[in-house]
This record gives structure tokens, sequence and C-alpha cells, in this order.
């Protein structure tokens, strides 16, 4: 039995044993490549267990990414756990294809959902109950609606408000302005996008793209936060013209069709900061700088820490480049995302950017397919 995981590892008959039995106290401490597949699991993976002859085994799942292996669709081994189980994702799919309407408990039942742990379970990820859930994505979707010129009292029964003056108090309530000053409102929409890296949350208003990051990044809640203060903007679940461009500018970055994004960008931050962001966009793909090169070239050469702590700020990952960024002695170092997603990223881009044969290490995960979304907070 695996009880912790040393500055060896635990032995690879240990892990191997802990796979067969799907041991949940190997998960966190070891990823297993199987061979025969090409993916990698955790090891509590409801596959099929593969001979021993046909495994190998990794302490981390960059290290499992970087031997050509590819993460496993059943078991979702860069998730962390974060990916909602079956019956929560057939609820979104049911907002989100009537997301005017109003759900009640009654509705939960009669999908087989008890509402408490509904409750709990939205609470839990995002932040509100899954009424609070519905009502903000109704309300967003009314927002949308009347920006494009519709009628107050035909938008708030569309969205399953029973009258006006509750839709008016609703609506007025979350965003701090009554439906007829839409314009004094301003609102972003968030989408949370499952990549092949991980689940990402991205959050765009009328200018752009404002944030774009790994969700599992200990600074995220800081960041929205922050978004929020500086914007003086409310934020809830949806999409609009910005966020779906991301969508589809990822699903074609990890499948190695692009490496240079369109989406406009609306990053948040001082003069120096965005001075150092713009910097950020004109490292060519498969390329690197260091700090201190990156100093020089907004002009300030001797500020290379202030040039470290505004890459750090940085809230749109990838598009905003910010990987690539090194050490002067040519190290990784610096990156909220994980250093393993780093190398990962350099990796690819040098690959596709070189034009050879796509490797099984650049192509890995490209390989898994589109990219899906859900939106959340």
């Amino acid at each position: 039995m695996i009880t912790q995981r040393t500055s060896a590892g635990p032995s690879e008959a240990d892990m191997y044993d802990a796979l067969l039995r799907r041991d949940p106290e190997g998960e966190g401490v070891f990823l297993v490549g199987v061979r025969t597949t090409g993916v990698f699991c955790r090891p509590t993976c409801s596959a099929r267990k593969p001979r021993r002859e046909n495994v190998e085994f990794f302490f981390s799942a960059g290290d499992a990414l970087h031997a050509g292996y590819r993460a496993c669709k059943r078991c979702r081994p860069l998730d962390g756990g974060l990916r909602p189980p079956e019956w929560i994702e057939r609820l979104l799919e049911r907002v989100e294809g009537r997301p005017g309407r109003r759900f009640t408990d009654d509705d939960l039942r009669s999908l087989g959902i008890v509402p408490t742990r509904a409750r709990a379970y939205f609470k839990r990820r995002y932040g509100m109950t899954f009424h609070a859930y519905c009502r903000a994505r109704r309300l967003g979707e009314a927002l949308s609606d009347i920006r494009r010129g519709a009628q107050v009292e035909r938008i708030g029964r569309r969205n399953g408000f029973e009258s006006i003056s509750g839709f008016r108090d609703a609506f007025s309530r979350l965003f701090g302005a009554p439906p007829g000053r839409v314009r004094d409102v301003q609102c972003l929409f968030a989408d949370w996008l499952d990549t092949p890296l991980g689940a990402m949350l991205a959050i765009a208003g009328d200018e752009g793209l404002h944030l774009l990051e790994f969700v599992d990044r200990r600074a995220i809640e800081r960041q929205i936060a922050t978004l929020r203060r500086r914007l003086g903007a409310t934020v809830v679940p949806g999409s609009n013209v910005h966020l779906q461009s991301i969508r589809r500018e990822l699903e074609n970055y990890f499948a190695g069709r692009l490496l240079n994004f369109r989406t406009r960008l609306a990053p948040v931050g001082g003069q120096f900061q965005l001075a150092v962001w713009r910097e950020l966009r004109r490292i060519a793909p498969g390329e690197t700088r260091s700090y201190a090169q990156l100093a020089r070239a907004v002009g300030r050469g001797g500020a290379h820490r202030a040039v470290g702590r505004a890459n750090g700020d940085n809230r749109i990952a990838i598009a905003i480049p910010c990987h690539r960024v090194i050490a002067a002695d040519g190290t990784l170092c610096g990156y909220g995302g994980g250093l393993w997603r780093k190398r990962w990223l350099l990796d690819h881009e040098r690959s596709v950017n070189g034009g050879s044969k796509p490797t099984a290490r650049a192509t890995a995960l490209g390989s898994m397919g589109a990219i899906t979304s859900r939106h959340s907070q």
C-alpha cells in the first residue's frame, strides 16, 4: 500500500500493484503511461489494466507529456478532479440549451438530481448555488438582449421572470443599474474551457478578452477580484464573440494549426505592465527572451525585477506569451501555470514553428480533439 510519496518515490512494483487495485492512495503520488495506447492515466482509472511490460510510471503530468503520452479522456489526469461528474454536465447542457428558463427543484428531481446536492456542488465550484447560477445566466442573457434593442417587458418574461418589477429589481441588484440604464452597466462574461493542458477560465467584456487562466492557479481568485474592482464590473456566466474566438483559437493552437492569436485582447494594468505585455506579444513562437532582455526592450534596462513582476501579473495566459520568458542562464522559471506547462508550451511551439514532422511529444495534446466549453463564474 502507498501511504506517502518519498523523495525517491514508491517502487514500480508497489505502483503497479496499486494500479491493479485502483488504490486511491496512489492519487497524487504517481501517474501511469500505457505504451500500447499512448495515454497516461491516474492510478484509479477505470480502464482495463495493462500488462506490466506495457507501462511506465511518472511522478508528474509534465514528465508523462514529455515522454510522448497524451492524457486519458476517461480519468482526465490533468484536471485534478475539477471536471464535473456526469450528472452536472447533463444539468449544464440543459441550462445552456435553454438559458432563459427558470429551473425549479422539481425540474432537478425529474432529472434524478437531489436539489441539495446540486446546491452544494455549485456553491463549492462556482461560488454560487445552482439557482443563483441560473439567475445570473438569465440576467446575462437579458443584458445582451437589451443591448440588441429588445423591449424590456418581453426580455423579462423570456428569461424566466414572472413580473416586470421582479425582473427590474433582480437586474438592478446584480448590475447596479436598472434595465433602462443599460449603457451604464459593465458586465463581463465568463466561460469555462476544458483544454488538453487542464481547465481554463476565460473572461471577456465588450472591449475584448480580459482573462485566460488555468483554473488551478492559486492567484486566479485574486485576479478575478482585481478585474471586478478595476473595471467596476459584474462577472456572470455566458459568452460573447471574444470568448467564442479564443475557444476556436485555443483549439487550433493545441492542434498545431496556429501559434499567433487574433482574438481581441483587453488586458487591464498600469502603463509599465501594458508595455511589458505588448513586448511579450512581440516574442515569436518558438523563441524566448530573458527578463533582462525584456527590460531593455521596454526601455528599462535595469528593471528586470519589475519586468518579472509584470510578467507574473499577466492574466491572459498563452495569448500573451509570458511562458516565453526564461532566466538569463536559459533555465525555466516563474510560470504561474506550472513549469511543466511552460516546458510543454515551448516544446510545442518550437515543433510547430520549425515545420518538422510532428512528433509524439508535439502532437500528443493536439490529437485529443476539440476544446469543450462550459459557462462558469
